[in-house]
C-alpha cells in the first residue's frame, strides 16, 4: 500500500479538504473549536502511531509524517493543537510502568487528549520548572512558558528537572487546581487561535503513578536531537499549501514549478534521514536540510504574498496567514543548536547575495 493509499491518509485529505482549511481564516481570528478536535478524534488521527492493541493504528513514520504535512497545510493552528497527543502517546508506549496501562488505551482511541508542558527541560542549565521527591510523589515548582490546547485537553505531560539533574515526566489533569494556575491566552503573532497560556506551578504534587519516564537530563538531550535537528512536516505543508496559492494567481506558475522542485528534493532528503537507523547520527546534514527546507518555506509564503498583491493584507488571506505560520515555524522547538544553525546559514546566504 502506498502512502497515499493509505486509510488514515485518504481520512486526513477529506478533513484537510472538507473542514479544516475552508475554515482556516475563521479558525486563525476566532480560535481552535472543540468541533475541529472531535473531528480529528473521530477520523481515528490521534492514535496513528499509536500501538495496535491499545486501539490505536500503529500506522508507520512515513504516514504520520503525510498525515502532518496534510492538516498543518490546511490548518497549522488546528495541526500544532493535535500534534502535542502524539508524543505522550509514544512515551507511554515505551513505557512499563503503571501509567501505561491507566492512559495509554484512551489516548490512543481518542477518548482523551494530552498536551505537552516540557520544551523548557531544552534550557538546561536553567531550569525554569523544578521537580522534587515528597511524600510517595513529586512536587512541581517553576514557569511552564507555553502550552498549548488549554480548555481543549484532558491531561498534560508536565516535565521537572530534580536535585540529581533527572529529568522527571508525569501526567497531569490539564486544569486550573492547586499547585496549578494558567496564564490569559496569549495573544501571538501567529496561532494565537492554539490556546497557548503559560503555566505557574507552586507545589504541584503528582503521584509517583503518575511518572512515565525518568531519566538523567544527557540522556534525554541525546534522546531530543532527532526531534529538534530533524526538518518538521508541518514546514512542508506550509510551503506546498502556499505553493498551491502561488500557482493560482496569474503570475505564478513558473516561480511555483522551480520551488517545488527543490522543495520535493529537501523533502526526499531530509525524510531519508528521519528515518536512518541510528536517530542521533548526521546531526549536521540534519541540521542542514532543516535550515533548507526553512529557507523554502519562507520563499514559498513570501511568493505566494507577492502574487497576491495589496489583498495579501487581509486578514482573511491565505498568503499572510501562511506567512505568519511559517514565522511561527521558524521559532517552534528552537533549541540553540538549532537557531546558531539557521543563523549561520542565513548570515552565509547573506555573504553570498552581497558578492
Amino acid at each position: 500500500m502506498t502512502i497515499a493509499a493509505h486509510p488514515l491518509v485518504a481520512a486526513a485529505r477529506r478533513l484537510a479538504d472538507d473542514l479544516l482549511a475552508p475554515r482556516a481564516q475563521h479558525v486563525d481570528q476566532e480560535g481552535v473549536p472543540e468541533s475541529h478536535i472531535e473531528a480529528i478524534r473521530r477520523a481515528g488521527l490521534l492514535g496513528v502511531s499509536a500501538p495496535r492493541e491499545y486501539g490505536g493504528a500503529g500506522a508507520p513514520d512515513p504516514v504520520a509524517r503525510k498525515i502532518a504535512e496534510i492538516l498543518a497545510g490546511a490548518c497549522c493552528s488546528t495541526w500544532f493543537v493535535q500534534t502535542q497527543h502524539h508524543t505522550p502517546v509514544k512515551l507511554l508506549a515505551r513505557s512499563e510502568l503503571p501509567v501505561r496501562e491507566r492512559l495509554l488505551r484512551p489516548l490512543a482511541t481518542g477518548g482523551r487528549m494530552a498536551g505537552i508542558a516540557y520544551a523548557h527541560v531544552r534550557a538546561f542549565p536553567r531550569v525554569p520548572v523544578r521537580a522534587t521527591a515528597e511524600r510517595g510523589g513529586w512536587r512541581f515548582d517553576g514557569t511552564v512558558p507555553w502550552y498549548t490546547g488549554w480548555g481543549l485537553n484532558d491531561v498534560m505531560l508536565l516535565a521537572g528537572v530534580c536535585e540529581r539533574n533527572d529529568v522527571v515526566f508525569a501526567f497531569a489533569d490539564a486544569r486550573e487546581q492547586p499547585g496549578l494556575r494558567p496564564s490569559p491566552p496569549m495573544r501571538l503573532a501567529a496561532l494565537t487561535a492554539a490556546r497557548t497560556v503559560s503555566l505557574e506551578l507552586d507545589g504541584l504534587w503528582l503521584p509517583e503513578e503518575s511518572v512515565v519516564l525518568r531519566t538523567p537530563r544527557e540522556k534525554f538531550a541525546l534522546i531530543d536531537i532527532p526531534r529538534s535537528t530533524n526538518a518538521s512536516p508541518a514546514v512542508f505543508g506550509v510551503a506546498y499549501a502556499a505553493l498551491r496559492v502561488l500557482e493560482g494567481t496569474p503570475d505564478g506558475t513558473e516561480t511555483a514549478r522551480a520551488l517545488r522542485a527543490r522543495l520535493d528534493e529537501v523533502r526526499r532528503r531530509a525524510y531519508a534521514l528521519a528515518d536512518h537507523a541510528v536517530p542521533h547520527e548526521h546531526v549536521e546534514e540534519r541540521l542542514a536540510l532543516k535550515t533548507r527546507a526553512y529557507d523554502l518555506m519562507r520563499a514559498a509564503t513570501t511568493a505566494a504574498v507577492v502574487a497576491s498583491g495589496g489583498r495579501a493584507m487581509d486578514l482573511f488571506s491565505p498568503a499572510q496567514r501562511l506567512a505568519r505560520e511559517g514565522m511561527f515555524l521558524l521559532v517552534q522547538g528552537q533549541t540553540t543548536a538549532v537557531r546558531g544553525a539557521h543563523l549561520a546559514a542565513l548570515a552565509a546566504t547573506g555573504t553570498e547575495g552581497a558578492s
